[in-house]
């Protein structure tokens, strides 16, 4: 089992490089076989999430050419399976997106039921409602959701609460759809934005994504496509809170500063400077941090996905802060962990009482899921002493070559395997 061993204490310092949206990239590459010409996706994260929604894809029959570590071609064209049972894909949550898109190539479509990271109860609902709204009929039983149509129609959705991957799924059905189709109360997040612009760009009509009203005209069949995916705003999210925390001046590079204004903002609050560039932003540290109130919104409000690194952040602010996870219920469950490294946190329902610590101190953790597991790494960069990272297959799940990107910056940090090779990294280091 692979670990993080780090040795905190160091102001990181340079520029860092920000990697294809995750989540922006899963939606695109199931789209991609709605087609059966040959599409063309770069930017992509080299994380374990795209490899195991890949390794699903070719498992059904599509073509996949990884022409680089971040390019790959595909083709749709030889899919002889609507039945998506791939063992691994249960463990990633956005398995779900290859229903709305073979659903909406091939009016048929079965896939294992989602797993990924245990934050709270995530419902599929609003995705059923939406394809039964386009005329589908959809099952659920022996661990399958299966949905077919005799042909999809344009409908008028309304999303009783804001989801994101219904909002993806319905959209990329509907986009195969006969007639018109107007989903309401739309998510409006970038990686909406950024599925909908790739399916335009293969001959799709989707109007206001971006907006809370996506309206779409259902083509007869989509063409290929060349697309970059856009750059991961919760990964530059994590290297800014990594700035903040120890202290730092990083340069955050290839990142859309829009989609990063509610960390920016938050971390603004709480005592750090931010500029911002084209296409760069850079956050300095060093400063007292002060406490601030941080509530997770669907975009453009604070994120869910970065308030286990802003609790992280604002553990060591002066005074106290408080957080409120409105998007899933079990997202604190982090903060035991956080509290074995000296954090004063009190979690009562959905809201963190923070009062803020002189520093965090070395210790042995355990990364409980994907966002948590990089708040932990980002609390041990600034820790006295040593801390290790256990169960960092979570985090190996949505972020590349972490460590390296760190140790550019000056950390002391490394993947090691064994207590040996932990004992080493201790002996080196001290």
């Amino acid at each position: 089992m692979e670990q993080f061993v780090i040795k905190g204490g160091t102001s990181l310092r340079g520029e860092v490089e920000i990697g294809g949206a995750k989540n922006a990239a899963l939606a695109i590459l199931a789209a991609s076989i709605m087609t059966d010409e040959t599409v063309t996706i770069d930017n992509l994260p080299d994380v374990r999430d795209i490899n195991v929604l890949i390794g699903a894809m070719e498992d059904i029959g599509a073509i996949v050419d990884r022409v680089d570590r971040h390019t790959v071609k595909i083709n749709g064209s030889r899919i002889q399976r609507l039945s998506v049972d791939y063992e691994y894909i249960k463990k990633i949550r956005a398995s779900y997106y290859l229903l709305g898109a073979l659903l909406g190539k091939y009016k048929k479509a079965e896939v294992a039921l989602p797993g990924g990271c245990e934050i709270g109860s995530r419902p599929i609902d609003l995705h059923i409602k939406g394809f039964k709204a386009l005329g589908a009929d959809v099952d659920i039983s022996y661990g399958l959701i299966s949905a077919k149509a005799v042909r999809l129609e344009g409908s008028h959705i309304y999303m009783d609460k804001v989801s994101v991957g219904a909002t993806i799924n319905v959209m990329m059905a509907a986009a195969l759809a006969e007639g018109k189709t107007v989903i309401e109360n739309a998510a409006k997040e970038p990686h909406v934005v950024d599925v909908a612009n790739f399916l335009n760009s293969m001959g799709a009509n989707i109007r206001g994504a971006g907006t809370d009203v996506i309206r779409i005209v259902g083509v007869e069949k989509l063409h290929k496509t060349e697309y970059s995916v856009i750059p991961d705003q919760i990964e530059a999210g994590t290297f800014m809170c990594a700035a903040a925390v120890t202290g730092g001046d990083v340069l955050i590079k290839n990142v859309i500063p829009k989609h990063l204004e509610a960390t920016t903002a938050k971390l603004l609050e709480a005592g750090c400077k931010v500029e911002e560039y084209d296409d760069a932003v850079r956050v300095f540290g060093g400063g007292e941090l002060k406490s601030t109130q941080v509530t997770t919104l669907p975009y453009p409000g604070f994120p869910t996905d970065m308030q286990p690194q802003m609790t992280v952040v604002l553990g060591i602010a002066q005074g106290t802060s408080t957080v409120t996870e409105s998007i899933f219920e079990n997202r604190f469950k982090y903060v035991d962990e956080l509290s074995r490294m000296g954090a004063n946190i009190q979690v009562e329902g959905n809201i963190a009482i923070i009062r803020g610590v002189e520093r965090y101190t070395g210790a042995r953790v355990c990364a409980p899921d994907l966002r948590a597991g990089a708040a932990l790494v980002v609390a041990g960069l600034a820790a006295d002493g040593v801390t290790v990272v256990d169960d960092i297959y979570y985090i190996q799940r949505g972020y590349e070559n972490l460590e390296g990107k760190l140790r550019q910056l000056g950390a002391q940090i490394e993947k090691v395997s064994s207590e040996k090779e932990i004992q080493k990294f201790v002996l080196k280091v001290s």
